[in-house]
């Protein structure tokens, strides 16, 4: 029997930031306007569902402000239990980016994974940190401690990249051989550079290493950062490298798209990734 999977992901605009509110103001706001895709997800029986990177936040890095600490919360926690709900209600596994605070000082990039019955599996810490005009995340996040773990949901078996991470196919490549069936990038990222690779990194993890993706952006201008648009056009790619939906570069929205998992052997077979490396030969690169 084919293996069909029904995913979803959420891009989303920032309906109250900086200067209209309390941190926890901002956070209330952009949870409760993620609440009727949610749910519009578990009606419509998506079986797993990404949310986008520090999905209840506005994308605070270009700034180097101390106050954005206290909006880190502990991995699970409130937002996590109450996404618990959720997933429980429409028996649908959730991907949950948060920011992090696993004690003082201690502040990750993270995102939960919890399966289809509500039950927290675990989390992934964002590896690759970027310090750069901007994107100033080394002033938020310590880099990721708990390597490329991959999950076995009730449906699939997923792993989780985060944003920046995309930009080194070394974590990309663990994940294959940890055994992710899926892969979801959720990212906040601007027009410019990074719009021509959103297109061409991604696919090329995927058909490097045979599984699927799900990318996520969110939309819209944030202010009063004004690091420039992010541009949506969050997306699935099968293992061919082949994206197969699409969604808006502008407009707040839920993606959805089903596809069969038995494509991956299709692929691997054809293509012996796994069988006809070469670790050996790379020792002496690795040394450099």
């Amino acid at each position: 029997m084919p293996r069909i999977i029904k995913s979803g992901l959420i891009q989303m605009s920032l309906p109250m930031t900086e200067g209209e509110g309390t941190i926890q103001e901002i956070m209330a706001a952009m949870e409760a306007k993620h609440i009727p895709l949610i749910e519009e997800a578990g009606r419509q029986g998506v079986q797993i569902l990404c949310l986008q990177e520090i999905f209840n936040t506005p994308y605070f890095c270009p700034g180097q402000d101390k106050a954005w600490y206290a909006s880190a919360e502990s991995v699970p926690g409130p937002t996590t239990d109450r996404m618990a709900e959720y997933a429980k209600k429409y028996n649908m596994v959730m991907i949950v980016p948060v920011y992090e605070r696993e004690s003082a000082g201690f502040l990750y990039n993270t995102a939960a994974v919890i399966d289809a019955d509500g039950t927290y599996l675990g989390k992934y810490r964002k590896n690759h940190i970027p310090h750069t005009t901007g994107f100033w995340e080394k002033f938020f996040f310590k880099p990721g401690n708990m390597g490329y773990p991959v999950f076995q949901t009730k449906y699939a078996k997923v792993g989780v990249y985060i944003c920046y991470d995309r930009h080194f196919p070394d974590g990309a490549r663990i994940l294959g051989l940890n055994g992710a069936e899926i892969v979801y990038n959720p990212s906040a990222t601007v027009a410019g550079l990074s719009q021509y690779l959103w297109k061409l990194e991604q696919p090329a993890h995927a058909a490097a290493n045979g599984y699927f993706m799900g990318c996520i952006n969110r939309v819209g201008e944030e202010k009063p950062w004004n690091l420039g648009r992010f541009y949506g056009t969050s997306y699935f790619v099968d293992p061919r490298g082949q994206i197969i939906a699409q969604a808006d570069e502008y407009k707040d929205e839920l993606l959805i798209a089903e596809f069969d998992l038995d494509m991956i052997e299709e692929v691997r077979n054809t293509w012996q990734f796994f069988r006809d490396r070469r670790p050996e030969t790379y020792e002496k690169l690795v040394e450099l």
